[in-house]
């Protein structure tokens, strides 16, 4: 099975864009690696801590997919050069560099995961 290491995967996270909100915090993501889905995502971590996936949700063109609501059935699409938004509800983050780790399931490939360090700011 081919993989994608994890180094190519972090490209896929657009610097500086975490950030806390109203309702708790959020990242983005743009795709300039090839069109590309998922049937499973894993819940976040944040600093190694488990977020729970029906607090987290793929925002596209004014459309939100729960990270939960992914499955065989209802895959989760993102084109190439398109930029998603990662939202978690009820989840602040405290000032600082965070680790955020992400994985999804991709047919043909597995399971791939990346993290990311970056600051949180203040939206």
């Amino acid at each position: 099975m081919v993989t994608v290491p994890g180094f190519l995967l972090r490209r896929l996270y657009v610097k500086q864009s975490l950030a806390n909100t109203a309702d708790g915090f959020q990242f983005q993501l743009m795709n300039r690696l090839g069109s590309g889905y998922t049937h499973k995502v894993w819940p976040l971590k944040v600093d190694g801590e488990e977020i729970p996936a029906e607090y987290t949700v793929f925002e596209l063109e004014g459309e939100t997919t729960p990270f939960s609501h992914v499955t065989m059935e209802q895959t989760f699409t993102l084109s190439v050069n398109r930029t998603i938004t990662v939202s978690v509800t009820g989840v602040w983050l405290d000032p600082g560099p965070k680790k955020i780790r992400m994985g999804f399931d991709v047919p043909g490939l597995g399971t791939l995961s990346f993290d990311f360090t970056d600051l949180v700011s203040d939206e």
